[in-house]
């Protein structure tokens, strides 16, 4: 089996984010243009910084520079894939759906990521599942509040 460490920090923040800006730009209007290109922007540029930091920290750590650098890596690799597979729903599905699909899809990643680390930890599987969603759901309401903010605060008129 393989070790969570390696890939559940990046796919934890793929999932999370993801809906987070689906659900948060959904709430702004935001075009699907710009929806796609937030999402893009956030798996590249963000993920790089974080990989960048997984990096760095765990060097901190004294981790083994092989480990570290393949640890980085996979976190990378896993949470560009997870976010480009939310891009394709946004890029594919209609907005009224897309939104629906992503938090399904996300809950579901979510899901199986908690249900697979607290396997690995011996910890009980639903408490887990339970505090992450907690905490996603979080994430995506302030998300959406922020969003609902944009819109009523900056609502901007069309030439």
């Amino acid at each position: 089996m393989l070790n969570p460490r390696t890939f559940s920090f990046g796919g934890t923040s793929g999932i999370v984010t993801s809906i987070g800006l689906i659900i948060g730009l959904g709430a702004a209007t935001a075009p699907k243009s710009a929806i796609v290109s937030g999402l893009l922007i956030v798996a590249l540029a963000d993920n790089l910084s974080d990989s960048l930091s997984i990096h760095m920290y765990q060097e901190a750590e004294k981790l083994e520079e092989r480990t570290a650098l393949r640890t980085t890596v996979a976190n990378f690799v896993v949470r560009l894939l997870f976010a480009f597979t939310f891009v394709l729903i946004v890029a594919l599905l209609p907005a009224s759906h897309a939104a629906i699909i992503a938090l399904a899809w996300g809950f579901l990643l979510l899901g199986l990521l908690s249900y697979v680390l607290a396997r690995v930890r011996g910890v009980n599987s639903l408490s887990e599942v339970g505090k992450h969603f907690t905490v996603a759901v979080v994430v995506i309401a302030v998300s959406r509040g922020v969003g609902l903010w944009i819109l009523h605060h900056f609502h901007e008129i069309a030439p």
